[in-house]
């Protein structure tokens, strides 16, 4: 074991030595501290190269690449394009090796469960291979195999990142900026999902159900019998890959009905439901001979909760009107910041300028994805930290983008999601009246009503015993008592004012040996320190007041 830990830190270190001090990741630090750094700088390792010394590093080290291509805070441009089409190069499983896990996990031998079972595999990827078979039944299938210690693998290579993710995070602000420990704990949730097969069955059935009402949309639909943990067996679906159509067949078939399909499709899993295929790049969306959409490998899903669903609902009818400023709050709205750090002026208006910047409306020309990517970054460099969950939803509309502009390349994309959002929303609302949802808040009602007769019981016990405390936060108590001991003593003040000036009024009628102007001495002096009074007391309401003088400003 020690071994295989010490082959696992040569083989990080040796890589984290080539790149350390390359100009990717200072470009990277930098982003991160708020220094500048130049635009179009020229790395010293090529996009290119990364890809092929994380393939190198294995398949842990592949799906880490791909997860980072979802990070444009993280990585310049090129390198985000270069490891979005990163796959990883693997052996094929020998089909002795296909026999006896299919035997282990199924306890059937494949010769017997199967009429036909093809030995050449259709694919083959880090996980599992994919092999074509042919049940009693009559029905073809495609059965996917788990390559044996893949697990083990994965785990050993995710404790060596966790290990050094944990010891950069504690020593760079870079790495605490960027939360990397973050960022292998999200790749350790994504892999063990994908381990387990038994889950991506629930997960074609769950999308099937949700999906039934599109006439566009086939998903396979697991053979439970023949499915465990580390063998899935489900329907073979025949079609091409989309990027590899011909341009005949894009001039033939209208593809428009499809593609509406394919954007409210997408629309529903986010927005409704919540439950999302997370990675419907072009290799698993395939087309069908007769002009279907089918959507393959579901390994990896989103789930959205239903806040963030009303918060993306918003986002995506401000991007669809290119409207900066709705863009701007909903954004806010789904992130985490601090007003005293995080630059929200500046992000708005980097947003209104990306928002006007993107004039086209074609899906050949328009990126929604990439721009919402570009949203991301921009949050990071003002200190505003958007939802992971938006990281995801950039990469389904970044895979989308790819398809729409293959098969309809002046497809309006913001105009569909315009002509689709008020369904959406209609959707939603049903959704949200669902028998169970109003049970719950019968229930809410329910303990409300229950415990309303003991608390009321309470709360006039303590008014009876003197004991009652009412706490209001919200006022300052003692810019409060301050503010009504200023009104009595202007009253006061006020009565005294009018006392001398009526007491000197009176006395002026007492004949004096002592007189100025004509009046006795006495009720002059008091008149005249009652008009002084009365004078500075309005010079303090009018001048020195703070109330007054926020009002005439």
């Amino acid at each position: 074991m020690a071994l295989e830990q010490l082959s696992n830190y040569t083989k990080f270190f040796s890589f984290i030595l080539k790149y350390y001090d390359s100009d990717v990741v200072k470009s990277t630090a930098n982003t991160a501290l708020k220094e500048e750094v130049e635009t179009d700088l020229e790395f010293n390792q090529k996009p290119e190269e990364l890809v092929e010394d994380l393939k190198k590093m294995g398949p842990t080290y592949v799906k880490l690449g791909q997860l980072l291509s979802t990070r444009p805070d993280l990585l310049p441009d090129h390198y985000l394009k270069a490891l979005a089409d990163l796959q990883d190069d693997v052996e094929t499983i020998s089909y002795e090796e296909v026999e006896r896990i299919f035997e282990e996990e199924i306890g059937v031998r494949i010769k017997k469960a199967f009429v036909e079972f093809d030995p050449v595999p259709l694919a083959s990827a880090s996980i599992g291979q994919v092999h074509k078979a042919l049940l009693h039944s009559g029905r073809i299938v495609a059965v996917k195999i788990q390559r044996p210690g893949v697990r083990k693998s994965f785990l050993e290579d995710l404790d060596t990142l966790k290990q050094v993710a944990d010891l950069a995070v504690s020593h760079s602000k870079a790495a605490r900026k960027y939360a990397l420990n973050d960022i292998i704990e999200e790749l350790r949730y994504i892999l063990l999902n994908e381990l387990d097969y038994n889950k991506e069955a629930q997960n074609l059935i769950i999308l099937k159900e949700n999906l039934k009402k599109f006439d566009y949309l086939i998903i396979p639909s697991p053979v439970a019998e023949y499915s465990s943990s580390k063998v899935l067996t489900m329907d073979f679906l025949e079609g091409k890959k989309i990027t590899s159509l011909g341009k005949l067949k894009k001039t033939e078939v209208d593809f428009n009905p499809l593609i509406d399909d394919l954007v409210e499709a997408y629309l529903k899993q986010i927005i409704v439901d919540g439950f999302a295929h997370a990675d419907p790049h072009p290799g698993n969306i395939h087309l069908t001979s007769d002009n279907k959409v089918a959507l393959m490998d579901l390994g990896m899903v989103a789930k959205f909760s239903p806040k963030l669903q009303e918060k993306i609902m918003m986002l995506l009818v401000g991007m669809s009107k290119k409207d900066g400023d709705a863009i701007t709050e909903a954004l806010l709205e789904m992130s985490e910041y601090d007003l005293a750090t995080a630059h929200v002026d500046s992000f708005r208006k980097n947003i209104n300028r990306l928002v006007m910047d993107s004039t086209s409306t074609n899906a050949e020309d328009m990126e929604t994805g990439r721009v919402l990517l570009q949203m991301n970054r921009m949050a990071a460099d003002e200190g505003i930290k958007l939802a992971v969950e938006l990281n995801i939803l950039g990469k389904i509309l970044l895979n989308l983008d790819q398809i729409i502009a293959v098969l309809t390349p002046k497809y309006d994309l913001q105009q569909a999601i315009r002509r689709f959002m008020e369904k959406m929303v209609n959707q939603k609302m049903k959704q949200e009246l669902r028998p169970e949802n109003f049970y719950g808040f019968l229930l809410d009602n329910k303990k409300l009503a229950e415990n309303l007769p003991g608390r009321l019981n309470k709360i006039t016990e303590r008014m009876a015993a003197n004991e009652f405390e009412l706490k209001i936060n919200a006022l300052d108590e003692d810019r409060l008592t301050d503010g009504f001991q200023k009104v009595a003593n202007r009253i006061t003040s006020g009565l005294i004012i009018a006392a001398m000036i009526i007491g000197a009024a009176l006395l002026m009628r007492i004949p004096s040996s002592y007189s100025i102007m004509g009046y006795g001495i006495l009720p002059f002096i008091f008149f005249i320190i009652a008009i002084s009074l009365g004078l500075y007391l309005v010079y303090n309401i009018m001048f020195r007041d703070e109330h007054f003088r926020k009002r005439k400003e």
